[in-house]
């Protein structure tokens, strides 16, 4: 929650607005730049909380990290668009959260499958 509200922030500083155009340049540095690192923080983090050493990590990330991208690319961008569109920053975490309910089962699942 907090390092997404926070990104929030920084998305609506860097580009302000909210605008059709504005949403899809937020849409477009959200899942070009934060995504793509969020996920490797969490499958890094969740392989070092399951007592993976690091080699064995490395090739769970390496197996795991492009599918879980293409498959946060097939849910997120939409969603992204209404959220940078539609709501206002104050209540943006909100609507992501409830999303990330199904997106944080699939990965939980996606990071402990061996």
């Amino acid at each position: 929650g907090p390092v997404v509200g926070g990104w929030y922030k920084i998305l609506d500083r860097l580009i302000p607005g909210s605008t059709k155009v504005v949403a899809v340049k937020k849409m477009l540095l959200d899942q070009g730049a934060f995504a793509p690192c969020f996920l490797g923080c969490f499958l890094a983090v969740t392989g070092a909380m399951n007592g993976l050493s690091a080699q064995e990590n490395w090739s769970k990330i390496q197996q795991d990290y492009t599918d879980a991208l293409l498959t946060n690319y097939c849910i997120w961008p939409p969603v992204q668009i209404a959220n940078f569109y539609f709501v206002p920053l104050q209540h943006r975490l909100a609507v992501v959260q409830c999303v990330a309910i199904v997106w944080n089962c699939y990965l939980s699942w996606k990071a402990n499958r061996m």
